[in-house]
């Protein structure tokens, strides 16, 4: 039995602040009232006034595994993700081998019952991600897929979207897409037109390669009325185009990371390969876009899109090394450093969409802090600031906030009843 006292707690599903003391027995939620007292020989943690939330949730991670674990693995994806304070994370399927078949997924679903966090993997959309032939998705979806994403590569036939979509929809499982057209692009990383692409001599990745497979991808997802989420958005054409397709279609979503909202093409001239990401960061009113589409909830969902990469790989010419930037670890901070002490969003919106709104779409039974829920938990302090090492929990150091001072401070993550990650 463990009970938290003297918590600020903000419940984003029930809309619950306020000063609260909560009681934990058998991985579940007992009870939430103030001034509770501590049943004889329960476990205190004393919050100190700290905010308590529903443990936070990534619906974007790469943990590499298998296939590529010199960058990560699904051990150590695991310990970033709970120091960062989240409790469950949705891994992306481009593995080596994809996540196209059952015998790969369920090799990640049964490893991943024996971390420290609650670990779901989506599917691939079509055979060895190759955008022409599906994926059994019905035998995924059996085997536990939380859903469909041929993540890292977009699907350019229209067609095979289009049955992916509806054997999706059937089956009650979102579809989730990268938005860039790479017949578009001449270099990827790096706004396309911009000043850092004309700081590196690059043509880059223009911003119509992602709006324009939008587009067409939110007129698919509404005529079928099917559950869909642009990945990553960066544009701000690509939000107006969220904004106008989910008026009338509230299925389908999208989801912004913290280096999107947080970050401008000017970080690639700063940073150089540790800001290179796909799609590449761009300008401020697209930053700011990103932002607005938050604020009316265009945009629902915070997911990190954690992508390790070794120091060796980021080394190379910009060109050559791979995109991708770490973020379980820095995330909470960036939120509310970027959304939250500029009074873009209250704690309230912004942890919303960092616990019950991915919960909803990709319908786990988390994101929620009421009796009867299960017991994760992520408690920080707000105030307290950090200054962002250059080693993290994960094996991989690929972050452009490196040396950063950030505030927003985790000291505990709860995963079923469970302290799994103590400051």
């Amino acid at each position: 039995m463990l009970m938290i006292r003297n918590s600020y707690l903000i419940d984003p599903a029930s809309g619950t602040e306020g000063k609260r003391d909560i009681l934990i027995d058998n991985g579940r939620v007992v009870k939430i009232e103030r001034n509770l007292l501590p049943p004889a020989g329960a476990s205190v943690i004393d919050a100190g006034g700290m905010i308590a939330c529903p443990g936070l949730i990534d619906t974007h991670s790469h943990f590499r595994d298998p296939g590529f674990t010199y960058k990560e693995d699904l051990s150590t994806g695991a310990e970033s993700a709970v120091k960062g304070g989240y409790t469950t994370i949705i891994l992306m399927a481009n593995t080596k081998p994809p996540v196209d078949s059952v015998p790969v997924l369920q090799d990640i679903l049964e490893r991943g019952r024996r971390l420290p966090v609650r670990l779901y993997s989506c599917a691939n959309v079509t055979k060895g991600m190759a955008g022409k032939e599906l994926a059994d998705l019905a035998a995924l979806a059996d085997s536990g897929a939380a859903g469909f994403t041929d993540d890292g590569l977009p699907i350019m036939d229209s067609a095979v979207l289009r049955s992916a979509l509806e054997i999706a929809k059937a089956l009650n499982l979102p579809v989730s897409l990268h938005e860039e057209d790479k017949s578009l692009i001449s270099e990827n990383g790096v706004n396309g037109g911009g000043k850092a692409a004309a700081f590196l001599g690059l043509a880059g990745s223009p911003r119509e390669a992602e709006y324009t497979l939008i587009a067409r991808d939110m007129q698919i997802a509404a005529e079928l009325d099917a559950p869909l989420c642009v990945q990553h958005i960066s544009t701000a054409e690509g939000v107006d185009y969220v904004r106008r397709a989910r008026r009338g279609h509230p299925s389908i979503h999208a989801e912004a990371t913290p280096h999107h909202f947080s970050l401008t093409e000017d970080a690639v001239i700063a940073r150089g390969t540790l800001a290179k990401v796909n799609p590449p960061l761009r300008t401020e009113e697209d930053r700011m876009a990103i932002i607005r589409g938050l604020q009316d909830g265009t945009i629902d969902i915070i997911a990190t899109d954690h992508a390790p990469h070794a120091t060796a790989e980021k080394e190379k010419p910009f060109v050559q090394a791979p995109s991708g930037m770490i973020g379980l670890e820095t995330a909470l901070s960036l939120a509310v450093k970027n959304l939250v002490q500029p009074g873009h969003l209250t704690m309230m919106q912004m942890l919303a969409c960092l616990t019950c709104n991915p919960a909803d779409f990709y319908h786990l039974e988390a994101g929620r802090l009421e009796p009867g829920a299960p017991a994760d938990l992520t408690i920080f302090d707000p105030d307290e600031e950090w200054i962002v090492p250059s080693e993290f929990a994960s094996k991989s150091c690929n972050s452009p906030f490196i040396g950063d001072k950030l505030p927003g401070v985790v000291h505990y993550t709860i995963v079923g009843g469970e302290v799994v990650y103590r400051r």
